[in-house]
């Protein structure tokens, strides 16, 4: 097997829905800071620290290790509980405020006319209609910012860090929320391409709209969230697009056959093609270096003067794997306070592999919105009485085409489980759900252009897995009464 085909199939094991991988982002209530008499601290998370506004010392009371939404929420609830102005510090790799991520494909990408999302309009907390924190804001907080210098190393005895730029960090209490970086292919098989590329950050964005600025044919590599998003971009640039994956369908891990070509034949309709059950041998360079074609196992080359490469993603551990790593689903250890098997050290969001309570599991979570509750669960137990354990409800969800003018925009949600048999309401035109039965229970559900609220009801069914009868659901003659025999269920 190439090391390109193997690279977009390892993800299989890795991703599978089973351990709770999800993709929405709900509202979040706000927390009320707890009075003084229920505030604690632990032992081992006071050592010898000066508190000062200003940090003319190495010392931090507390620090948060990368810059993403989950450092964003984190330092928005050390706030909330009176604990941010000169206590708290966050490094980060990125050279802008924690900002909401899934803006990078769902609208970051779409065609300048068409009004695409740009900074600071989605920094960290408008996905979750809290107040904006721009820059401005964390220095109104008292909040020490170290842009664009991540972490190289950790001394858990000294409780020290060391940045890349030499800079020495004294904590007294650590939350590693660095997330994960882009799965890549390999250099010697072009990875690397000017023209090539994967998205993360803003930087990615930039890079990839700039291509698709001067693009003719873009080739997407992998069938998933990044690629279905991507594409659907691109039509927006009305540039001539295909989809390469290995799988036999779209979103394998997620959709049935059934929904999943559901999906392909809108996306065909939109002019994108789909190369299935594909294999990539290399990527190949024109005269002037740039990538020009992709090659593929069987021989075919497929000319292309830009490539998107959306495979997954790795948890980005670094300097800690001292820490402790889960060795199932990858990821840094954590317990149902997010506590890692070093006193002191906290992990959330994408990195964290943590106990998913409903399931009885491990699991590591790649999502918005999990990133955010994990967030302010682990700051809520390290600084007030907190001791109920994380309890989350896996879901995906997926926005494309909401561009102006496009012909449909489509949205859909999941909520639960995927596991036992599927039965399908509704003909996609304008809405469609499945729902997923086991042992006579509903396990999950999702719902393709459904109201406000309907989707408010999936969370409810899938949390409470009701007993429900699949012959009288089957019989449904809409979607409409599909939901309410779910919901009569409950």
């Amino acid at each position: 097997m190439s090391q390109a085909r193997k690279a977009m199939t390892s993800l299989s094991n890795s991703l599978q829905l089973k351990h709770g991988l999800a993709l929405w982002c709900p509202q979040s209530s706000s927390l009320v800071r707890p009075p003084p008499s229920s505030c604690i601290r632990f032992r081992s998370f006071t050592r010898n620290f000066v508190v000062s506004s200003s940090f003319s010392n190495d010392n931090r009371e507390y620090v948060i290790v990368g810059g993403g939404n989950a450092a964003g929420y984190a330092a928005r609830t050390f706030v909330e509980h009176g604990m941010a102005d000169g206590r708290l510090c966050i490094v980060s790799k990125e050279a802008y405020a924690p900002y909401e991520r899934p803006a990078l494909t769902k609208g970051y990408l779409f065609p300048l006319d068409k009004k695409p999302a740009r900074l600071p309009g989605f920094h960290t907390c408008v996905g979750s209609g809290g107040e904006r924190q721009t820059p401005e804001w964390y220095k109104e907080k008292g909040i020490e910012m170290i842009y664009e210098d991540p972490v190289t190393s950790i001394d858990t005895e000294k409780q020290t860090l060391t940045t890349n730029s030499g800079k020495l960090l004294k904590y007294g209490s650590l939350i590693i929320a660095t997330g994960c970086t882009a799965s890549r292919f390999p250099d010697k098989i072009g990875g690397s391409l000017p023209g090539v590329h994967y998205i993360r950050d803003v930087a990615d964005a930039d890079s990839l709209v700039s291509s698709l600025e001067k693009a003719h044919k873009v080739v997407i590599v992998g069938g998933g969230y990044i690629g279905m998003e991507v594409a659907a971009a691109a039509v927006g640039w009305k540039v001539d697009t295909s989809i390469i994956f290995p799988e036999n369908q779209l979103l394998q891990r997620l959709f049935t056959p059934s929904l999943a070509q559901r999906y392909e034949e809108l996306y065909k309709e939109n002019g994108v093609k789909f190369l299935k059950g594909a294999s990539i041998k290399n990527l190949e360079a024109g005269s002037d270096g740039r990538v020009a074609a992709v090659k593929l196992g069987d021989g075919t080359t497929l000319e292309a003067d830009m490539v998107v490469i959306g495979i997954g993603a790795k948890p980005a551990v670094g300097p800690f794997e001292a820490v402790g790593l889960n060795s199932t689903v990858g990821g840094i250890q954590v317990d149902g306070l997010f506590r890692t098997s070093k006193p002191g050290i906290f992990a959330v969001g994408d990195v964290a592999a943590f106990p998913v309570k409903i399931y009885d599991r491990m699991a590591r979570v790649e999502h918005v919105d999990h990133a955010r509750r994990s967030a302010q669960h682990c700051v809520k137990a390290l600084l007030s009485a907190q001791t109920h354990i994380y309890d989350y409800l896996p879901y995906f969800y997926s926005r494309v085409f909401e561009y102006e003018g496009s012909p449909r925009k489509v949205w859909w949600q999941f909520f639960g489980d995927n596991v036992g048999e599927t039965v399908e309401i509704g003909n996609f035109d304008p809405k469609i759900a499945t729902f997923w039965i086991d042992s006579g229970k509903l396990k999950g559900v999702l719902l393709e252009s459904g109201s406000a609220e309907e989707f408010n009801l999936l969370p409810e069914l899938a949390r409470n897995q009701p007993s429900i009868d699949k012959s009288k659901l089957q019989k449904a003659s809409s979607v409409e009464e599909a939901l309410e025999i779910a919901k009569a269920s409950l």
